[in-house]
């Protein structure tokens, strides 16, 4: 390696650069144009991004005391790469576990076997803020709950490759990840000539699909139900509407008549809307049902669904399942359902709900990793080794008032990826969002978000929280030239 790459360092695993600090054999195209750019040249490529990033308005939307405030996406323009070869079993793995999750939330809200059974305690159920009482005995298009799953994976400093948990009830993130290699197409085409980049630009005409699948019309009308401007995947909402073809909502824009029909309000009177692609969480789509003070929803939304006269993506109920307690138990999930053992590991879970496992979790707080069961973000979570010993002391409160909503998992040293900083290549850790869409069929996106902690030594990858992110590349190293690439 050139001089560039002699100072790298990596804690762990690194996705890009060996321990011996040689290439690993998907990234040597990478690894070796980089080399070849001067300091000046290098910083003239990651300003190319940022304007392109301007130019194309990527943005969202960070929350704080001062109000809500639009950033423009942050890109660091040095990829993640995988193996083509690796990453079709990761896709194995991921339609696996979508597929017993669909049957686990169907089976919840119909016959209840695996609660009969003892495989998941009923007192789980019973006690999910998730849960939609409201959903039991609905069995929606192709018994399908969950459509769009974005499963966050990790890989610790052994190079095992774990998920770390699955987003089952508005997940976001794909919008950046096609916006992603736009941008990278247009910084660093020279890369793109010379390595066999598998193409993400599928992922909305497979969206699409996946929601016409949701209904029996030949030409049905689709709507991206969206909270509104404030929301922070706004630009998400606009793009993925945009592209499927599919008209931009908010619930003041709908009502259902009647006959219980859901409606659009346009210039020239009511259009009928048959399926809905919601951006809203549960709680609000519907004040008749759920939240009565809420008007982002659509009063008789939840009727017209449940009389199947309205498709609902995903649907409600759905996050039952996106839950980290329940996570802890998906491999026998995997195994009750499909009578298969889990291509993809989940990271070893204790749950707080059980008094053993609480107390080795209150006992080794320092060295765990403790999350609420349904925060998202990295809200709410306790990074044991980086924790002080007042935030330790509030959480053992927080657990033992309320047990079930918490699980420790052991620290993991998440694999890194070089990044640019000030100039230079310095190892960040990364995680790894795939998105899943499930319909009719089953597809995954070649790749997915990766997000990167810009900080150094730091674990917290979400971009609210300073998080970055990276276009990731599925390569295939000795592909032959009527291989499909970008």
């Amino acid at each position: 390696m050139s001089d560039r790459w002699s100072a790298y360092d990596s804690p762990g695993f690194d996705e890009l650069i060996t321990q011996d600090g040689s290439s690993r054999a998907v990234s040597k195209n990478l690894t070796h144009w980089f080399n070849s750019l001067s300091n000046e040249e290098l910083e003239s490529r990651q300003q190319a991004a940022q304007l392109a990033i301007e130019q194309m308005g990527i943005t969202f939307t960070v929350y704080s005391e001062k109000g809500n405030i639009d950033r423009e996406w942050p890109l660091d323009i040095i990829p993640r790469i995988i193996d083509a070869q690796e990453w079709g079993e990761i896709e194995k793995g991921l339609k696996q576990r979508l597929r017993a999750l669909n049957k686990f939330i169907d089976d919840i809200y119909n016959e209840q076997h695996i609660l009969k059974d003892g495989i998941v305690p009923i007192e789980l159920i019973r006690s999910s803020s998730n849960f939609r009482s409201e959903c039991v005995g609905m069995k929606p298009p192709h018994r399908v709950w969950a459509h769009i799953c974005g499963s966050d994976l990790v890989r610790g400093e052994d190079g095992t490759l774990y998920v770390l948990e699955d987003n089952l009830r508005v997940p976001s993130g794909v919008s950046y990840m096609i916006e992603n290699r736009e941008v990278m197409k247009r910084a660093l085409p020279e890369v793109f000539r010379q390595s066999y980049v598998l193409p993400v630009s599928t992922y909305t005409s497979n969206l699409r699909s996946m929601l016409i699948s949701l209904s029996d019309l030949e030409n049905p009308t689709i709507c991206v139900l969206t909270p509104g401007v404030f929301n922070s995947a706004y630009f998400e909402h606009c793009f993925l509407a945009q592209e499927i073809g599919a008209e931009l909502v908010e619930g003041r824009d709908l009502f259902v008549d009647e006959e219980g029909y859901v409606n659009m309000r346009t210039v020239h009177g009511p259009r009928p809307v048959h399926i809905i692609y919601r951006r809203v969480d549960d709680e609000f789509i519907d004040p008749e049902c759920f939240n009565p003070e809420s008007t982002l929803g659509v009063a008789g939304l939840m009727k017209s669904w449940r009389d199947g006269k309205v498709a609902i993506a995903n649907a409600p109920g759905a996050g039952v399942a996106d839950d980290k307690v329940i996570y802890s138990y998906v491999p026998e999930i995997i195994k009750y359902y499909l009578d298969e053992e889990p291509l993809i590991n989940n990271v070893p879970t204790y749950r707080c709900e059980q008094a053993e496992e609480r107390e080795y979790v209150i006992e080794n707080l320092a060295s765990l990793v403790v999350k609420p069961a349904n925060e998202s973000g990295g809200y709410g979570m306790l990074i044991g080794p980086m924790s002080t010993a007042e935030e330790r002391a509030d959480m053992i409160k927080n657990i033992n008032n309320n047990p079930r909503n918490y699980i420790g998992q052991p620290t993991i040293t998440l694999s890194t990826c070089p990044t640019l900083s000030n100039g230079e290549f310095k190892a960040r850790h990364i995680d790894l969002r795939p998105f899943i869409l499930q319909g009719e069929e089953l597809n995954v996106t070649t790749g997915g978000l990766t997000r990167v902690a810009m900080v150094e030594g730091s674990l917290v990858v979400n971009s609210s929280q300073g998080g970055g992110s990276k276009d990731t590349w599925v390569v295939q190293p000795h592909a032959h030239n009527n291989v499909t690439t970008e």
